[in-house]
């Protein structure tokens, strides 16, 4: 008996074979089974210039950023070390020295 991958969205065990298809009887997901690895959501963050970026990565802000609730402003040129991506709005998690923890959007850096 040959092992199928579990379900990418509930992680059922119990997956099945119809012809090309991958289909799984607790959510009724049907997936492809030769593109295993495009099933995973791609997610991918570019900065302002088009670069790729990834956790970890040092960026640098090419515009003033006000931010909400605060007099205080993120000045252009800024550096932030080691961000984290996250998959919403403002995707880039990050902290910045004398401000804290912020979110920016990947728009307004680019990749140091």
């Amino acid at each position: 008996m040959s092992e199928l991958p579990n379900c990418p969205q509930c992680s059922s065990t119990y997956t099945y074979q119809d012809g090309e298809l991958l289909i799984c009887p607790e959510c009724a997901h049907e997936w492809s089974a030769t593109s295993e690895e495009s099933t995973a959501s791609d997610f991918i963050v570019k900065d302002a210039n088009g670069n790729l970026l990834q956790d970890g990565d040092t960026i640098t802000v090419i515009k003033d950023l006000k931010v909400k609730g605060s007099s205080l402003v993120v000045k252009v040129g800024t550096k932030v070390k080691n961000i984290r991506l996250v998959d919403s709005d403002h995707n880039i998690d990050c902290k910045i020295d004398g401000i804290g923890a912020m979110k920016l959007k990947s728009e307004f850096v680019k990749k140091a």
